[in-house]
């Protein structure tokens, strides 16, 4: 071997071992590998009071997990989440699901609403009471008065984009977003006018954040309706 090819051999030796170095001071931890998640869902999940990605972190497990296995199997549609969990493991998106569901940043300020007096309070209304005339029930009735969600399989409803909230209604509304049967949110949402939807998603996105966003306990509530999703 001359004296070029001996230099060239070692350059390509060091830069192996510097790659291999570098790899090695990657720690394979979930936290690692959920950073991929931060580029729509922002860092630790903790998203923006803007736009259609909603906040991951501090949601109850299990409703992050059944999202997560929704978009892998096609009940939920959205290219990039298919993509990202589209060959992923039950085992691993538990995991990832429980990551999220552990970490608990700051939440942005709620949305000024330019919604009129007379929407905020038909949102107030639906949420804190429902509709019985039509049979739909309060937002509370599910979520938990403070809706911080509850355990095990029921999210917050605060601290969301309004036009986040707006596109899940309608997506139920459509079909494009499914959950197991009964599908308890596809029926409601369909019970919902256009109007109403606005109403609901500008009250919500609107409103403080409370000191404590603690998941309200499964034995707090008895669900007004039937839904696949949440174990009874």
């Amino acid at each position: 071997m001359n004296l070029i090819c001996a230099c060239f051999a070692g350059v390509l030796a060091s830069g192996a071992q510097s790659v291999q170095a570098q790899q090695s001071q990657i720690p394979d931890t979930i936290a690692q590998r959920a950073i991929a998640c931060a580029a729509c869902h922002g860092k630790e999940g903790r998203a923006t009071n803007d736009g259609f990605f909603p906040r991951i972190a501090g949601k109850p497990a299990g409703y992050l997990y059944n999202q997560l296995v929704n978009f892998r199997d096609g009940r939920r549609q959205n290219p990039q989440m298919t993509y990202m969990v589209g060959h992923m493991s039950n085992a691993f998106l538990q995991e990832l699901a429980e990551y999220f569901a552990s970490l608990h940043p700051p939440y942005p300020p709620p949305q000024l609403s330019n919604a009129a007096s007379t929407a905020l309070e038909r949102g107030r209304t639906l949420v804190m009471s429902g509709d019985r005339s039509r049979n739909i029930p309060a937002c509370v009735a599910c979520h938990g008065q403070k809706l911080s969600g509850t355990l095990p399989a029921i999210p917050s409803l605060l601290g969301l984009p309004r036009d986040y909230l707006n596109s899940q209604f309608g997506a139920w509304k459509t079909g494009t977003r499914r959950a197991a049967a009964p599908d308890c949110m596809a029926k409601i949402s369909r019970q919902l006018s256009p109007e109403d939807i606005s109403a609901v998603s500008s009250w919500l996105a609107s409103q403080p954040i409370p000191n404590d966003m603690t998941p309200s306990p499964a034995s707090s509530i008895k669900l007004p309706i039937a839904c696949g999703s949440v174990p009874q």
